[in-house]
């Protein structure tokens, strides 16, 4: 794989149309939505926070996106409720590692063109994950909120009126993700092209609020050219390091050195884990999975591992990672949007390791967590 591949065209579409949204105040009524639906549950906010990520998880597929964009709208409206700045912060960058499970999956086409793999099997597979991630995190927070181990203002059940009425508002940006998933379920076009019909509605819903003018449509663009440079970068820097690897046959000889130690695919899988947590905590995702998959999917093929079932491993590893000192990097992205230090940014986040490592392991040994809306849609 190199970086001419037409498949990871989607990437940079979809981190666009994430991009647009955010500058085009779009992220906002999201959060609003979630807000009027789900606020008055005990840890109020904290629940909101997850809620909107899971919405709109369904349009950038980046989560240092979701964390920098929606995570400062996030942040400014739990600190402004009573919520601690460390705590507000960790919640973020907690929902932010949803937003590369739930499609679109810039990590998912990159592990997709690596390994064969179906890019609409793997997309569909992350829905449910997905989603249970982001019940995870809720049932996490009201336990905190109802042991007052975290404080949590509490807000009054909203109208059935005011639901609606922000519901209406919604509307639009909320049907960006469902059209994005019907496209994709029912295969009227591929993920590049359905990357791209994102963009022109994300533009269009800009143009329809009045909320995203030629300034705006700049600095998306550019955040996006940041985002996605430094993802070239990798890219063309890992590639040929992973040729040198399958050159002096380092596949090979992990696959015999790992069925060496056992040959039941549960211990490899548990190996597997462990290393690839290590290695989220020190280096960067995307460079992670150009080095590992390359390697590690003769192992998995070899033991009748379900390449798709092992994508969703990998992924959701790494993206723990990226919220695991000592290299974690949202922790030092949400650092920089709620201007809090690294210790206090741990100190909120790591209530959050023991259920997400639970949740790893369940689906790491129930395939069908991954495996069975994939197996009810194709």
């Amino acid at each position: 794989m190199g970086i001419d591949s037409y498949v990871l065209l989607a990437i940079p579409l979809f981190i666009f149309a994430g991009n647009l949204l955010n500058f085009g105040g779009l992220a906002e009524r999201i959060f609003n939505f979630a807000l009027a639906l789900v606020g008055h549950i005990r840890g109020s906010l904290a629940h909101v926070n997850v809620i909107a990520s899971v919405i709109f998880s369904g349009m950038s597929g980046v989560a240092q996106a979701d964390a920098a964009g929606l995570g400062t709208v996030e942040v400014k409206a739990m600190t402004k409720s009573g919520f601690s700045p460390e705590f507000s912060a960790a919640i973020t960058a907690a929902s932010s590692i949803i937003g590369p499970i739930i499609p679109p999956s810039g990590i998912m086409i990159i592990y997709s063109v690596l390994s064969g793999t179906s890019i609409p099997e793997l997309f569909v597979a992350g829905i449910i994950p997905g989603l249970t991630m982001a019940l995870v995190l809720m049932v996490t927070i009201y336990y905190l909120a109802r042991t007052g181990k975290v404080h949590c203002p509490e807000f009054e059940r909203k109208p059935v009126k005011e639901i609606w009425s922000a519901f209406k508002d919604g509307f639009l940006p909320l049907m960006a993700p469902v059209l994005l998933i019907t496209g994709i379920l029912t295969g009227v076009a591929t993920p590049t092209e359905l990357g791209a019909l994102t963009v022109i509605y994300s533009i269009i819903l800009g143009v329809v609020y009045k909320e995203l003018d030629g300034q705006g449509l700049l600095e998306a663009a550019k955040q996006t050219c940041v985002t996605c440079g430094a993802l070239v970068f990798i890219i063309a820097a890992a590639v040929p390091f992973s040729a040198i690897l399958a050159l002096l046959g380092v596949p090979h000889a992990l696959a015999e050195f790992l069925t060496g130690i056992s040959d039941n695919p549960m211990i490899i899988l548990l190996l597997i884990n462990i290393a690839l947590i290590i290695l989220g905590c020190l280096l960067d995702t995307t460079a992670i999975l150009l080095i590992t998959v390359p390697i590690l999917m003769p192992v998995v093929l070899s033991l009748g591992i379900d390449p798709v079932h092992f994508g969703l491993i990998v992924i959701i590893n790494l993206l723990i990672g990226t919220i695991t000192p000592p290299f974690g990097v949202l922790l030092f992205v949400m650092m920089g949007v709620a201007g809090v230090s690294y210790n206090k940014m741990f100190s909120g986040i790591k209530v959050f390791y023991i259920p997400l490592f639970l949740f790893l392991l369940i689906l790491t040994y129930v395939p069908a967590f991954s495996l069975w809306l994939p197996s009810k849609v194709f």
